[in-house]
């Protein structure tokens, strides 16, 4: 492994993690030789990795801000060479592509398949569902998965093949604050591979009364959950529809994952809520990590906890500023901040942080900061130091150990939110974003 973008990463390294390698794979400052006038667009996001049968790598990637998804090609050495857009802003209506997820046959049992979350900007907000070898040419059509709602949908995960045998089960995230809140959606058929004749579902907790705040009260523990049919289909609607059947309003639902392993473990779910700064009467401010264990005989029925809270000052997770991406492997979960601004506390003042969590022991660390206020990033034009904290943000990360055959790899993405240029915008014309974004690998960390 080795740098091939011209753009150097922009990441520092916290105590205890000194020895990982980082490289700078792709920007939007790179030209890929087999596609001169494709460039990486602004606010790269969800992503998902395939090996291909001749040794090249094909990567799958959302371009949030262009409302389109990306394929790009890497040859044997893992460098970009080729890059298209396989989803344009015509086919998502100008809706922000954000967290993705790759459905293998290996993983899931049936694709391979895309799915996105059309979260903002225009109406289409749908789960996407693509094909990651289909013909450019098909870029201006989309197949919305309109069996799975309209919400302000962040990311659509299916759960592995054998969580729930002969099912097909999708854990939706609702990147909502209003009344309704931000809901953690299940989709089920009874049918693997079937993503459009099953039934969607909303989470409950206890009778209805529950909020999220009660989630973290003195000896909470665990709660009793169910997932409660919903019928109406489009946005309005099942936001009323959620409110009269007691749906657990979070303060914007994120990402979510499931643990590596055996079939227990991939009924052991992560989500986040990233928070905001209303509703905090009763939901999160600063963010909080929630476990959700499903019952092996029904995924309907399950037990909820919170793992982390960003609101407890005095807690572990005090520093924690806005989870947004989670993974999840067979011991740690990974999360990645987006900082939404409110650094009102002296531990909440600082950049993006990747955290890692260890699921066995509890122990919760600091492994990466977003470093575009150090030297390299200010005396090379990349951002400002008058930039807030947490200005740029981490995202996308995926493990891709097994496909480079490399242990302990993944993909982290940043969003150069201040790194700004005319020649970042969108060709085709849809949104005015001009920001930067850097694909990086990180080697050497534990799963």
């Amino acid at each position: 492994m080795k740098n091939h973008s011209v753009t150097p990463h922009l990441l520092k390294r916290h105590s205890g993690f000194e020895d990982l390698e980082i490289y700078s794979i792709l920007s939007s400052e790179d030209e890929l030789e087999q596609s001169p006038d494709f460039f990486y667009g602004s606010m790269a996001d969800g992503a998902g990795l395939l090996r291909n049968d001749d040794g090249t790598f094909t990567l799958i990637n959302n371009i949030e801000a262009h409302y389109s998804v990306a394929r790009i090609t890497l040859d044997e050495t893992f460098k970009p060479v080729k890059g298209e857009i396989i989803l344009n802003a015509e086919a998502t209506a100008s809706t922000a592509q954000c967290s993705g997820t790759l459905i293998t046959p290996e993983e899931h049992g049936f694709g391979p398949l895309y799915l996105s979350g059309g979260e903002w900007g225009g109406s289409a907000r749908y789960v996407y569902a693509t094909d990651p070898f289909r013909d450019a040419s098909e870029a201006g059509t989309a197949r919305t998965l309109t069996a799975m709602g309209q919400w302000t949908v962040e990311n659509a995960v299916p759960l592995n093949k054998n969580a729930f045998p002969e099912k097909t089960v999708v854990l939706i995230g609702d990147d909502s604050h209003g009344d309704a809140g931000g809901q953690l959606v299940m989709y089920v058929s009874e049918t693997v591979g079937d993503l459009d004749n099953g039934k969607l579902y909303g989470l409950k907790v206890g009778d209805g009364t529950v909020v999220d705040n009660d989630l973290v009260a003195e000896g909470a523990g665990e709660f009793d959950v169910t997932f409660i049919e919903l019928e109406e289909k489009t946005y309005d609607a099942l936001n009323a529809e959620a409110m009269d059947k007691k749906v657990m309003a979070f303060n914007r639902v994120e990402d979510i994952d499931y643990r590596r392993g055996s079939a227990e473990a991939n009924r052991e779910i992560y989500f986040t809520a990233t928070g905001r700064s209303q509703y905090n009467d009763t939901r999160t401010k600063y963010g909080r990590i929630y476990k959700l264990v499903l019952d092996a005989n029904d995924p309907l029925k399950g037990k909820l906890s919170v793992v982390l809270n960003g609101d407890d000052l005095e807690g572990k997770a005090k520093r924690l500023h806005s989870p947004d991406n989670i993974l999840a492997t067979s011991n740690f979960l990974y999360i990645q901040e987006d900082p939404n601004g409110y650094d009102d506390t002296a531990e909440k003042s600082h950049d993006a942080y990747l955290y890692q969590y260890n699921l066995n022991t509890g122990i919760l660390k600091v492994v990466l900061e977003s470093d575009h206020r150090g030297s390299t990033a200010l005396d090379n034009g990349y951002a400002s130091a008058s930039d807030r904290w947490g200005k740029w943000e981490l995202t996308g990360m995926i493990d891709v150990s097994d496909e480079l055959g490399m242990e302990g790899t993944f993909i982290l993405i940043q969003q150069a939110h201040s790194w700004y240029d005319e020649s970042f915008k969108n060709p085709t014309g849809h949104g005015s974003a001009m920001e930067g974004s850097i694909m990086t690998v990180v080697k050497g960390l534990e799963r």
